[in-house]
C-alpha cells in the first residue's frame, strides 16, 4: 500500500451543473458552455460522474457517491476544494473564495465519514472567509503525504497565512511559489499544474517564473528517488497535471481525463506505467468548469471502521 495513494474516494454527482460565473474571472481553464441548455449540460455532467465512479470501482477502488440536488451549487462536483482527509483520523474543512461555493460544505458527508471511518478530529478553517483569507483544499495545495510537503501556487485561493496554519496543524512543510500561464495569468489552483504520486511527479515547471524557485521545487519533488515529469504549457491546458494516484485492487492507478492522456508523450506514459496503470475517463463537460478528474475526487486517507457482525442486544 502507498501512503500517497488512497484506496477510497468521495464523489459528488450534481443534478445542476454549469461553469460557475463567480469563478470565471481568475480561472483561465474555465470555458463558457455555448449552445447547450442547462438541462442537457447537467445530464452530461451526471453521466460523467457516473462513468468515473464505475471506472474507479472496476479498478477496485471504494467509491462513495453523494447526490447533489441543490440548484445553487454549480461547482459541487469538485469536493476536494472544501474537504481533505489525513492518516491518523484527521479532516480539514477549507475556506472558499467564491461565496456561492461556500455552501458546498456538507455535514452529511462529514457524518458519513465519521460513521464509516476512524475520525479523531475535524479542523475547520472556513471562518477565515470573514477575513477574506482562502485556501481551497487539495485544489490550492498538492500534498506529498510521504515527504510531508504542501506545494501551493500563490493565488487569491491559496493564501500564505492559511497555508501556514494548515501546515502547522497537519504537520506539512509549506512550499509556496508563484506560477502563471503563458499570458501571465496566475494559476488559480496548484492541482492543475502538478500531481504528486508515489514514484513520480508531474509538474509544469515552466509556469514558475523564478529559475531559483523552479530548481527548488524540482529538487524537493525528486526527494526519495521520485522521477519528475515536466509538463508543457499545452499539456497543462489539457489537464495533464490534474491527475491523482489511487490504490486499486491490482496495484496503483493514475486517474486522469482522456484529454489529459492524449496530451502525454510516449516517454511520459512509459515512466508512469512503470509504477501505475493509466486510468483515463471522459469528462469533457466537467472540464468546461475549469477542473478535471483530480478536482472531482476527494481522497480518503482514513482507516475504515471494522464492521461488527452478529452483535445483538
Amino acid at each position: 500500500m502507498s501512503v500517497q495513494a488512497p484506496s477510497a474516494v468521495v464523489l459528488v454527482r450534481p443534478h445542476t451543473f454549469m461553469p460557475n460565473p463567480a469563478t470565471a474571472a481568475d480561472n483561465a481553464f474555465q470555458m463558457p458552455a455555448r449552445s447547450v441548455d442547462r438541462k442537457t449540460l447537467a445530464a452530461a455532467a451526471r453521466s460523467e460522474v457516473t462513468g468515473l465512479a464505475e471506472t474507479l470501482e472496476t479498478a477496485g477502488i471504494t467509491v462513495h457517491v453523494f447526490e447533489d440536488y441543490d440548484e445553487t451549487r454549480p461547482d459541487s462536483v469538485f469536493p476536494n476544494n472544501w474537504l481533505s482527509t489525513h492518516a491518523g483520523g484527521h479532516i480539514g474543512i477549507f475556506p472558499m473564495y467564491a461565496p456561492n461555493r461556500r455552501h458546498e460544505r456538507r455535514s452529511d458527508i462529514l457524518d458519513f465519514l465519521k460513521t464509516h471511518y476512524r475520525v479523531q478530529d475535524v479542523i475547520d478553517y472556513s471562518g477565515l472567509e470573514m477575513d477574506r483569507v482562502f485556501l481551497e483544499g487539495t485544489g490550492a495545495m498538492v500534498l506529498d503525504h510521504a515527504g510531508r510537503v504542501a506545494y501551493a501556487a500563490r493565488s487569491r485561493r491559496a493564501d500564505p497565512v492559511a497555508l501556514e496554519r494548515f501546515c502547522t496543524n497537519f504537520g506539512y512543510e509549506p512550499m509556496l511559489f508563484d506560477a502563471a500561464d503563458a499570458d501571465g495569468t496566475a494559476v488559480y489552483h496548484t492541482n492543475v499544474m502538478m500531481s504528486v504520486a508515489t514514484d513520480f511527479a508531474m509538474v509544469g515547471l515552466g509556469l514558475i517564473p523564478s529559475a531559483e524557485r523552479r530548481r527548488e521545487v524540482a529538487e524537493r519533488l525528486s526527494g526519495g528517488g521520485r522521477t519528475v515529469i515536466e509538463l508543457s504549457h499545452n499539456q497543462i491546458l489539457n489537464f495533464a497535471g490534474n491527475a491523482i494516484e489511487l490504490q486499486g485492487a491490482e496495484g496503483r492507478v493514475l486517474a486522469l481525463s482522456r484529454r489529459a492522456l492524449g496530451s502525454l508523450t510516449a516517454e511520459q506514459k512509459s515512466i508512469i506505467e512503470s509504477s501505475c496503470t493509466l486510468l483515463p475517463v471522459d469528462v469533457p463537460t466537467i472540464e468546461l468548469a475549469g477542473g478535471s478528474v483530480r478536482c472531482m475526487i476527494a481522497g480518503i486517507h482514513l482507516d475504515r471502521r471494522p464492521v461488527l457482525a452478529g452483535v445483538g442486544g
